[in-house]
């Protein structure tokens, strides 16, 4: 029986940006421990349902992630067992009770093709535009290490447009720092704190919304009709 990949419209083409803060912006991501600590629910969670994780960012109160899944309708699922099993260790590590994120984690339509890279250096500039950090890549907890310094973390998956910044990895490590330092203000706009899908009329045309979130459409049946003879 083929997958549900094969037969949405919109394999190869669909990105998620995925967003969540904490309650009241609380700070949740407390120091080292908590983070490394969610890169493994992160390295675990990407092995286990085949996540394809091309930037993300790990903040005091917040996360971004941006991937790509063979399977559209299981996201919900995927990052509501990703959210309770951080929850279960931080009320365990700090004696804490009551709700740990704000709500329902934001999820958002990428086309993967003109805004893959884009949607990522919003993603990687967070700690940049927080102050904490004067260039991406010295943040880290986030994938611009990854890019920039060639640093594998067992959970970056390689962007597949990286090539496109250089004929070697020297030159994409350096034109990728570029990329990181001078952002488009106008373009990044598309991904601060929304749901609505960032791709052309064609892409959006093929999604439809389904519980309050956006999911590719299936691909129909072809229709077969007999000859007339």
């Amino acid at each position: 029986m083929p997958t549900y990949a094969r037969k949405h419209q919109l394999t190869d083409s669909l990105l998620y940006h995925i967003y969540n803060r904490s309650t009241d912006k609380e700070v949740i991501f407390k120091n080292e421990r908590d983070c490394y600590y969610f890169m493994d629910l992160l390295r675990r969670y990407s092995l286990r349902f085949d996540l394809k994780l091309y930037h993300w960012v790990i903040m005091a109160n917040h996360y971004h992630l941006l991937l790509e899944l063979n399977d559209p309708e299981r996201i919900s699922r995927i990052m509501a067992g990703l959210s309770k099993a951080y929850s279960c260790y931080h009320h365990k590590i700090y004696s804490a009770v009551g709700f740990l994120w704000q709500g329902r984690f934001k999820l958002q339509p990428v086309q993967k093709e003109s805004y893959l890279s884009i949607c990522g250096r919003y993603i990687e500039r967070n700690p940049v535009k927080a102050g904490i950090v004067v260039t991406a890549h010295e943040y880290l907890f986030s994938s611009a290490r990854f890019y920039c310094s060639g640093k594998r973390d067992g959970i970056t998956t390689e962007n597949p447009y990286y090539e496109d910044f250089g004929a070697n990895l020297e030159i994409r490590k350096s034109k990728y720092k570029e990329f990181l330092r001078i952002p488009d203000d106008e373009e990044e706009t598309y991904f601060e704190d929304s749901e609505q899908p960032v791709g052309s009329n064609e892409f959006i045309k093929k999604l439809i919304k389904k519980n309050g979130r956006f999911i590719p459409r299936r691909r129909g049946r072809p229709n077969c009709k007999k000859d007339n003879l």
